[in-house]
């Protein structure tokens, strides 16, 4: 396997962390990865999109210089290597990335590029707002009703990938120590010799620096709460934990800006319910951002029946999966929802488009390149260009509204146009 020779631009400069805040210059070089199958098409529309905004947005006073580096099946084509060192070395190194989508390589070795980039950099936070443009085909009655933002933990749970293949010498292995250290627990496996074995782990760690970050974004955004989904009736140590300790991290480190349902619990079992009640009451009437939880398959059905009662999330990596991809249903699919991977501690972060490659569709210019137009929108966001980021939202929504669109809209809208993938981007840039 080979290394690509990445040349960063010659007028750019490296965006850094300084005390916990980031410090974008005014030409930043952002390392990008186009993507597979119909990553290219999306990205051509994306990238144009996204310079008509910052220079609409500046009067070309600031721009960004775009470096493209290397992952997926381009990666390996070119350098028989699915993610180079110097693609992750360049992420690492410019701190604020974005890619298209990425195929997964069937058989042994990474199970996804994806989760390795987010291991790789430990980018903790899988951020995901869900919201609806207007006239966007929905398949619920109000989808107006949806405005949320999942913070998904992206660590750990499942996605850390320790498992041992059923019939394996490693799995055999496993249950013979297993079974002579721990013989109760061995005993409720009820299918031992056939069974492939994963291990789930939430840590202390993990949880509270992901609600800590979910619980800033709402107290800055003016969000009124913030939801702790977990399966922590049946998982207890796991997941049970997660709603345990983020109770406990926004009590001590957020006292005066928060109220969680477990003070409101305490108050309740000592005074009674009125008291309780009459106490957040006054919490949230001074501005406090109340804290609860909810099992994860009644806010299945509640983000449905209920969107409204839910602003913030902050869960698990698996429940996050689920959540994120349901809630996309409700605001016209997962081609035009976005995603960014985020360490708040070190800066880093990698923006995303959060559906798959689509190969049948490569190179015909027809898909919807709303996810990474979207994505780039946040990575906008995130750099403190709020002005370009709001071009972008305020172009999508217009342009949607006006029913030029891609077929993936045009099919379920009545008097749309058809829009290609490369035209979709044309109309955004007019519309701004």
């Amino acid at each position: 396997m080979s290394d690509p020779q990445i040349t960063p631009p010659e007028n750019g400069a490296k965006i850094s962390i300084e005390n916990g805040s980031l410090q974008v210059p005014d030409n930043p070089i952002v390392p990008f990865i186009e993507g597979d199958g119909t990553g290219p098409d999306i990205w051509r529309a994306a990238v144009r999109v996204l310079d008509a905004a910052v220079e609409k947005a500046y009067g070309g006073s600031r721009k960004i210089h775009w470096m493209e580096i290397y992952a997926g099946q381009k990666a390996y084509d070119l350098f028989n290597n699915w993610l180079p060192d110097a693609s992750v070395a360049a992420c690492r190194e410019y701190l604020v990335s974005i890619k298209g989508p990425l195929t997964t390589p069937i058989g042994g070795g990474i199970r996804s590029l994806n989760v390795a980039l987010r291991q790789l950099l430990d980018l903790y936070v899988c951020l995901r707002p869900v919201r609806w443009f207007k006239g966007v085909p929905s398949p619920v009655l109000r989808p107006e009703n949806v405005d949320m933002v999942i913070f998904r933990e992206n660590t750990e749970d499942i996605y850390a990938g320790i498992e041992f293949e059923e019939g394996s010498e490693a799995n055999r292995q496993f249950l013979k120590s297993f079974k002579e250290a721990f013989p109760a627990e061995y005993g409720k496996i009820r299918f031992p010799e056939s069974s492939g074995i994963g291990f789930k782990f939430i840590s202390r760690e993990g949880t509270e620096r992901l609600i800590r970050a979910a619980i800033e974004f709402a107290i800055k955004q003016g969000r009124s709460s913030v939801t702790l989904v977990h399966k922590g009736n049946i998982m207890k140590y796991t997941e049970g934990a997660f709603r345990n300790w983020g109770y406990e991290l926004a009590e001590r480190e957020f006292p005066k800006q928060t109220y969680t349902w477990d003070q409101w619990e305490r108050t309740k079992a000592e005074q009674g319910e009125e008291a309780a009640n009459a106490e957040q009451q006054a919490a949230l009437d001074g501005g406090a951002v109340l804290i609860k939880d909810a099992i994860a398959d009644i806010t299945l059905q509640q983000v449905l029946t209920r969107p409204r009662e839910f602003e913030v999330i902050a869960t698990m990596n698996l429940n996050g999966d689920y959540l994120s991809d349901a809630l996309a249903a409700q605001i016209g699919g997962i081609g035009i929802a976005p995603g960014g991977n985020i360490n708040y501690m070190t800066g880093h972060a990698v923006f995303e488009a959060t559906h798959g490659t689509a190969p049948k569709y490569a190179n015909l210019d027809k898909v919807n390149p709303g996810s990474v137009i979207l994505s780039g929108e946040m990575m906008l966001r995130y750099m403190g260009w709020d002005e370009a980021a709001d071009k972008v939202l305020e172009s999508m929504d217009a342009t949607i509204a006006k029913k030029t669109v891609t077929y993936d809209f045009a099919r379920l809208m009545e008097g749309a146009s058809i829009m290609k993938c490369s035209e979709f981007g044309d109309q955004m840039i007019s519309n701004m």
